[in-house]
């Protein structure tokens, strides 16, 4: 998730990209894929505006605690965390001073530029430092700032959903491919139908059963396939799956 952002925010105009590692080889490619430059957590610290931790969430607050001496000593730094289920209250408990912290949950498709990135901040941020962090980031795609209380239930939505959708396209292919498609050509269908599906129902406004309904004729395929859906408990199962991510989300920032 760490080189997704970092590919967003390299598309920014003026915005030089640190990038950080234990894995010295993973952090190198990273850097020469978005053209920043490899550098110690230190030196982040030390001279970056925006620090993010993209470490998991049993590790966050130890990473978090080893920037505090450098930290503590200057001004202007704003260190962004993304550890799933992590309290901004925990996180600003790992500082000395004053530091302020932004909590978000992207997605993946950040990486593309058509991400959805949730974002709340700690009272130590300002509407100076809060505008250009969404300056920087707006190579990523939607971001929207929630208020901290719905950050875990929306990146069940967004930030695991992007797993669901894949699941569902490569199911889509498979049934294809059960039907005598090439397997390349069903991928490709597949992907193209998801795709044009969202940006129809984004570009609507219409609901999403309604345009649903549309394309169920009387009678005709469209509807057999949704009632086989249905049998399976196809939106029973997507709901859980939302849900399930969620519990195991509180869970993680235990």
């Amino acid at each position: 998730m760490g080189g997704a952002l970092a590919s967003a925010v390299a598309v920014c105009e003026d915005a030089e990209v640190l990038v950080c590692d234990t894995d010295a080889i993973k952090a190198r490619t990273v850097a020469d894929r978005i053209g920043g430059k490899c550098s110690s957590s230190e030196e982040i610290a030390a001279e970056c505006d925006f620090i993010f931790l993209a470490v998991k969430p049993n590790i966050v607050a130890d990473v978090a605690r080893s920037l505090d001496p450098v930290l503590s000593s200057r001004t202007g730094a704003t260190v962004v965390s993304m550890a799933a289920g992590v309290e901004l209250f925990t996180l600003e408990r790992c500082f000395s001073g004053e530091t302020p912290i932004i909590r978000i949950m992207p997605n993946t498709p950040a990486s593309v530029g058509r991400g959805t990135v949730l974002w709340c901040a700690g009272e130590c941020v300002d509407d100076a430092t809060a505008e250009a962090f969404e300056k920087i980031m707006q190579g990523a795609g939607l971001v929207d700032r929630i208020p901290e209380r719905l950050i875990d239930a929306a990146s069940a939505v967004s930030g695991c959903g992007p797993a669901f959708v894949f699941m569902f396209i490569e199911a889509l292919a498979d049934g294809g491919v059960k039907c005598g498609l090439p397997r390349d050509r069903a991928l490709a269908y597949a992907t193209e139908t998801v795709l044009g599906a969202a940006e129809l129902l984004r570009s609507s406004g219409k609901h999403p059963g309604e345009l649903k309904d549309e394309v169920c004729s009387p009678g005709g395929s469209t509807i057999a396939g949704v009632a086989a859906l249905e049998s399976g408990a196809f939106r029973a199962t997507a709901i859980d799956a939302v849900t399930s991510a969620y519990k195991r989300t509180l869970e993680l920032g235990k």
